[in-house]
């Protein structure tokens, strides 16, 4: 089930553009926000459930979390935590207290209304590969990230209806400086896209930089922007049992201006997290619950969802393994216990493979089907993840986004439907005994529409294939990559609205933007 008939059309930048460019470089699924129609995975019975939840209660209130922040300490000294220094305790009333003031559902409306989110309920949706610090293609090799390759996945992000928000950086542009990285990376994202945008919780001066921009991009007034969230940001724990300065400045500055604010502990099983999965995920738990309780104490009802990253490592290099048989099972348990504390839940799809070949794929679809069967509400790195997030690939981010088509074309119910034209009975009889239905009436109202249409795979056989050249699968990728960087239009944005976020970044930017120390 979907906002939007399971129609086809091609999209391309602007809107209308789609509907005129019969030369679009692929025929996509429109825009639509996905329903998930499934019945979640629940690996644990009930007292599993509540093995998992008393233990990370048992966390919170014997052995406790470190808050780097002194006034994230200030603000849980008095909700009646028990603060020894850095580390703080917690006991279970209060946790619950505050979990339940959060909203189960809460949508972010970005400077295109259209491009509006739903975050909960059996909403999910995808975003683009965030953070990475080198990227990958073909042509060029892996290099470190750089402005203009930046600015190209962000055109991927705009253009694949299939990606709903802008995520963080992909890849980090390091030949733009630190300090100003986030004005310059913002303008790009607020113009060359008009989807939900993320804002990286790295202190005060960049995350209310974030805002305004956010704030001017959509013509908004400051109280139109505090009454309802418009943007976003993800918190990182620093696991074990630890919680960093600027995170949670960033956090609590967020959550007070009713932003979004997603939680994800990264807790790989054998290195900051125990090797038994339980153990993990209840780790994983007990650290974004406590993110969570205190940013509900300081901005009750502020929305907010809990993340997962657990997932293990390779016990011969050490190296993170994504996509495994552990990284599923977790998933599925975390979602399951996102739902006991009402919480919306953002995964991943992520891969250890190094190029987009068979491994990055396998690993990538056990990652995003464990999102859809875990019930979860956003995944992070849908679309172009390599090298365990230290790659981002064009390649891989087409070859990505073929999978999230098929995903949101399996979540349409006319796969399922069960009225007696799909029944079909009397087009079974017209045929009759071996017979073929290619030219029946039924099959002539129906086959433009009636199965997934891929845009990146090659369903031909293979001296058909190879008759045509033998493309592999990454270099079918590599040239559609090229095909919407070389047709991308960006969105339309008024003038005057970019003059005045232009200006804003040059100001910030005159001024020195955020602190460094380098």
């Amino acid at each position: 089930m979907t906002e939007d008939a399971p129609r086809r059309r091609r999209a391309g930048g602007r809107r209308g553009h789609a509907d005129r460019a019969g030369h679009a470089a692929i025929d996509q699924m429109p825009w639509r926000l996905p329903v998930n129609p499934d019945r979640p995975t629940e690996p644990m019975p009930p007292e599993g459930v509540q093995a998992i939840h008393k233990g990370a209660m048992r966390i919170l209130s014997e052995i406790g979390i470190e808050f780097l922040n002194p006034v994230a300490r200030d603000h849980l000294a008095r909700a009646g935590c028990k603060v020894e220094g850095e580390n703080v305790k917690m006991d279970e009333d209060f946790v619950m207290e505050m979990v339940a003031r959060a909203p189960d559902q809460f949508s972010i409306t970005p400077r295109n209304p259209d491009r509006k989110l739903i975050i909960g309920g059996n909403h999910i949706v995808f975003g683009n590969v965030s953070s990475p610090p080198n990227a990958w293609d073909m042509d060029r090799g892996k290099r470190s990230g750089d402005f203009e390759t930046y600015k190209e996945f962000l055109k991927l992000t705009q253009y694949f209806n299939c990606i709903h928000f802008a995520g963080g950086y992909a890849p980090e542009p390091v030949d733009v400086h630190a300090s100003v990285r986030h004005l310059e990376c913002l303008y790009e994202k607020l113009t060359l896209t008009d989807k939900v945008a993320h804002a990286y919780s790295l202190g005060k001066e960049r995350v209310e930089d974030v805002m305004e921009m956010v704030r001017i991009a959509g013509g908004l007034t400051e109280e139109e922007f505090r009454a309802t969230p418009h943007m976003y940001t993800n918190i990182n724990s620093v696991s074990p049992l630890k919680h960093d300065f600027p995170m949670l400045e960033g956090a609590m500055i967020l959550a007070e201006a009713g932003q979004g604010v997603v939680v994800t502990p990264f807790t790989l099983a054998g290195a900051m997290a125990p090797v038994t999965m339980s153990g993990a995920v209840t780790l994983s738990l007990a650290e974004g619950l406590a993110a969570i309780a205190l940013l509900q104490f300081i901005a009750p009802g502020c929305p907010v969802a809990i993340g997962t990253f657990t997932s293990n490592v390779d016990m011969k290099s050490g190296a993170p393994a994504f996509g495994t048989p552990e990284y599923m099972r977790a998933t599925q348990m975390t979602g399951q216990m996102a739902r006991f504390y009402g919480l919306p839940m953002r995964a991943s799809g992520v891969c250890a493979a190094n190029v987009p070949d068979g491994q990055a794929m396998w690993e990538t679809c056990h990652s995003l089907w464990s999102a859809v069967q875990s019930g979860t509400n956003m995944v992070y790195h849908a679309a172009g993840w390599l090298e365990g997030g230290l790659i981002a690939s064009p390649e891989k981010f087409v070859m990505d986004c073929e999978v999230l088509q098929m995903i949101q074309r399996y979540f349409e119910p006319q796969l399922w439907a069960t009225e007696d034209e799909d029944i079909a009975i009397d087009a079974i009889r017209e045929v009759g005994p071996g017979g073929h239905y290619f030219g029946v009436q039924h099959t002539q109202d129906r086959y433009q529409s009636a199965f997934y249409s891929p845009f990146a795979s090659d369903w031909r056989n293979y001296e058909a294939w190879e008759a045509d050249g033998g493309t592999w699968t990454a270099e079918r990728a590599n040239k559609i990559y090229k095909k919407i960087i070389a047709e991308f239009e960006a969105p339309a944005m008024d003038e005057a609205v970019k003059e005045e976020l232009r200006a804003f970044v040059d100001r910030r930017i005159a001024e020195g933007g955020a602190p460094t120390d380098f």
